[in-house]
């Protein structure tokens, strides 16, 4: 019996309901409440991400350059905030991801489509995404038509690649994803340079028990590979952290001091690097020394 369309608006209620149980829900279904206004952080280095997920763009001097192309279903704030700083998103020709994602790489279809911008992305999650795609977390797209993407570029460990006039030496860190990518490179404003630093991956979700043993890492290894990339990078100089999400070293709270204190700029912070890298080892030892005191219980 065909369904009715009654019927179908009830399944697809149902579907909501069952989806807005998540607490990672809200990004999905209302992304333009995590809507941020678009701002410098130094020179040619630009904010254009949102409350949720980070995306940062670089005027090279000869076309622009995107750091992550956001979540899915949040194209239209990418756009409005390139637009609104003052950029042409046509302009865009490169974007690298930061990692294999969903929240960060969910727009990047899209934008190649619109602009014809080249896609990059560490040569691991592109593995990833060729044989084990269910690890970038596609699934939980709201739009049932998104699908995984082919890269234009696979970057590697040691890589240094120029885009434009400006040129970036990339350091695979993974733990995160395989492919999680750290890369720095210099930022102008015309007077001084400094060096920007992005370390592609921070979060703990994949570092969970359940989610190692699941993914076929039983022995818990990517937490140790974790803690390595951590100490791989640890020692570089960086004058300018930059954010995967923005709860990394309180990135809003630092915009909105600089509101507050024309003329001071806290995301020059030749400190920052080392404190939010320290942090996350730290953090992570205690997790893991807390659930083994718990597994002895």
């Amino acid at each position: 019996m065909k369904k009715t369309l009654k019927q179908g608006y009830e399944e697809h209620l149902a579907r909501y309901n069952e989806l807005m149980k998540s607490p990672m829900s809200l990004p999905f279904a209302r992304p333009g409440l995590f809507y941020q206004k678009p701002f410098r952080m130094f020179g040619n280095l630009y904010y254009v991400g949102d409350k949720f997920v980070c995306a940062h763009l670089v005027d090279t001097g000869d076309g622009l350059l995107l750091f992550d192309s956001v979540n899915t279903g949040q194209g239209g704030m990418l756009i409005n905030a390139i637009w609104e700083i003052g950029f042409n998103p046509r302009d865009i020709k490169w974007i690298i991801h930061s990692h294999g994602h969903l929240d960060h790489i969910g727009q990047a279809q899209f934008m190649k489509d619109m602009f014809g911008c080249n896609l990059y992305i560490g040569a691991p999650d592109a593995k990833m995404f060729r044989e084990r795609p269910e690890l970038s977390a596609i699934q939980e797209s709201s739009n049932r038509f998104d699908m995984l993407w082919e890269p234009d570029g696979e970057i590697y460990d040691g890589d240094v690649l120029t885009f434009g006039k400006t040129t970036i030496s990339f350091v695979i860190t993974p733990g995160h994803t395989d492919g999680v990518l750290s890369c720095f490179f210099d930022v102008t404003d015309g007077k001084e340079t400094k060096r920007a630093g992005y370390f592609g991956g921070f979060g703990f979700n994949t570092l969970q028990k359940d989610y190692l043993i699941e993914i076929g890492d039983p022995e818990l290894k990517n937490r140790e590979i974790y803690l390595d990339s951590l100490a791989k990078v640890r020692e570089e100089h960086v004058d300018i952290f930059m954010a995967n999400h923005p709860n990394n070293d309180d990135m809003l709270k630092k915009y909105e001091y600089m509101l507050a204190h024309p003329g001071e700029n806290p995301f020059v912070d030749d400190k920052a690097w080392g404190r939010y890298l320290d942090r996350k080892r730290d953090d992570l030892l205690k997790m893991m020394e807390e659930e083994g005191k718990a597994e002895t219980k």
